[in-house]
């Protein structure tokens, strides 16, 4: 029986290694049951059996390839039957290495699927079943390379701003109902995720990779704090606010009825 205040049932995506396990972990400690979705039946079942050990809390195993429309339905409809689930943490994804022009399309296909097309239809069942419920949160996992798109490949950066752009709408969507939203964008993390993409870490300055653990623990540290974008690596939140001012000065003159005179 677990000894903390039950606060429902997280069900984290990719949660078979990396971010996405260790979220498990850490909201265990919490006092989450947890649903972990991954492709690993193996991995994810020898970190449920720990996640118990340790912790006390209800963990069940759902195995699913996100890509596939079939798996991706099964989730959606667990979020949708089980009242019990109160956080949707989003964090599968892909990423590739190498230029648009020489990216195989397939590859390219497989990361919109997971990246945009996933995280966009657990989102929408989330926002619904949270709202209609009027509580729970949404935490999708972007990337600082959403706004420094031109640091990394052009279709991992454009998914994961669009990830941001999604959750900066959702929140308004569904500031009156209850629900939290949260986006996460990690800078270089220590995970498998470069390898799998083809790219050395190796060769990257040491001072730019952070350990899973200090990743997660800060962008929990910003979901407590409320923190709709959340920046774990980011020194001065004021950066950030900078931006946020600088982009809200624009509106006015981003759609009027004539073209600025400079282009006349």
């Amino acid at each position: 029986m677990n000894q903390l205040t039950n606060k429902g049932t997280a069900l984290i995506t990719g949660a078979s290694s990396g971010i996405g396990a260790t979220y498990a972990q850490r909201l265990a400690k919490r006092g989450y049951d947890v649903l972990l979705v991954a492709r690993d039946q193996s991995r994810l079942e020898a970190l449920a059996a720990t996640l118990r050990k340790d912790n006390g809390v209800k963990v069940e195993v759902l195995k699913a390839d996100l890509t596939n429309r079939t798996d991706l339905d099964v989730v959606a409809q667990r979020i949708r039957d089980d009242q019990a689930i109160s956080l949707l943490v989003n964090n599968a994804g892909v990423a590739i290495n190498g230029t648009l022009a020489e990216g195989d399309p397939a590859k390219v296909d497989t990361l919109i699927q997971l990246n945009i097309v996933a995280l966009t239809h657990l989102s929408a069942v989330a926002a619904s079943t949270f709202g209609a419920a009027g509580r729970g949160a949404i935490i999708n996992l972007a990337s600082v390379v959403a706004l420094i798109p031109e640091m990394f490949n052009a279709v991992y950066s454009a998914s994961k701003a669009y990830v941001l752009s999604l959750t900066q709408t959702m929140q308004v969507e569904l500031a009156k109902q209850g629900v939290q939203v949260q986006a996460v964008l990690p800078g270089i993390t220590r995970t498998e995720i470069w390898e799998r993409s083809g790219m050395d870490a190796a060769v990257l300055p040491p001072e730019m990779i952070m350990e899973v653990g200090e990743m997660v623990d800060a962008a929990l540290a910003g979901f407590d704090q409320g923190e709709l974008v959340t920046i774990p690596s980011l020194p001065d939140v004021e950066d950030w606010q900078g931006m946020v001012t600088a982009r809200t000065r624009l509106g006015p003159n981003l759609s009027r009825n004539q073209a600025a005179a400079r282009y006349k």
